[in-house]
């Protein structure tokens, strides 16, 4: 039997480089998907169409603002009630920005927060009840390896990433009694769709400074973080909770 069948699997930010490649590992491995993305993406039925027909079960796409808070954990909630339960929550979405701290305005700050982490709390809120029922369950929460200090102009989304961090040790402690496990991913410079609309035309360079100060002199590929979720989700890491696991080549 395929190590995830019968789990429902939320992923949010599927659309993304790094969402479509986790959601590939996990259906692969048996679950069904809900896939979370920004709404009005005409791309996110054909990528469950792909998935459904790649691997069969279910797979279903869900546009939603996470911006939107209150919005977010109500339409997980249903998600949840219709579905009989969430068992796999991947919080994997986020916003990049890299500027200068003083130019972002308070209401961009604010927003990198909500989405990156205040909606990981909501959605946590949303799914933990049945995951409590069923004495079972598995969250990823994405940081960052821009934790370690030694990035600059990213300063919204290294606070989300540290408040990310917190949610994750403070879930583990209270959710550990009902078997469900809360971990984190710390990526480091992962070859995406992201890194090229953020650096532009100084992608080269960017992809020369990060070969230079990782230990590893080959970059991060989508799916060796889909790998360490894969792991994380599975039954093979069920003692393994509260942890902050960097997958960054060596910073």
């Amino acid at each position: 039997m395929s190590p995830l069948a019968n789990k429902v699997a939320l992923v949010t930010g599927a659309l993304g480089t790094l969402g479509k490649a986790e959601a590939h590992a996990l259906a692969k491995s048996g679950a069904a998907l809900i896939l979370w993305d920004r709404p009005g993406r005409p791309d996110g039925e054909a990528f469950a169409h792909e998935l459904t027909m790649a691997y069969g079960g279910m797979t279903r796409y869900v546009g939603a603002d996470l911006n939107m808070l209150s919005g977010a954990e109500a339409t997980a909630r249903t998600i949840a009630e219709d579905l009989g339960g969430v068992d796999i929550l991947i919080n994997n979405a986020a916003l990049i920005v890299n500027r200068p701290f003083e130019s972002f305005s308070l209401d961009e700050y604010e927003d990198q927060i909500r989405i990156n982490s205040s909606a990981a709390f909501a959605l946590a809120r949303a799914v933990a009840p049945s995951m409590k029922r069923k004495r079972y369950g598995k969250i990823v929460n994405f940081c960052s390896v821009t934790l370690n200090g030694r990035w600059e102009g990213y300063a919204p989304y290294v606070a989300s990433k540290g408040a990310m961090l917190g949610l994750t040790k403070s879930l583990a402690r209270e959710l550990g009694p009902f078997g469900v496990c809360v971990n984190a991913v710390s990526p480091g410079a992962v070859i995406s769709e992201a890194e090229a609309r953020v650096f532009g035309d100084r992608l080269q360079q960017y992809n020369d400074w990060v070969l230079e100060n990782q230990c590893l002199k080959e970059r991060v590929e989508p799916s060796a973080v889909a790998d360490l979720v894969l792991f994380l989700v599975s039954p093979v890491s069920d003692m393994i909770t509260g942890q902050n696991i960097a997958i960054d080549g060596g910073w």
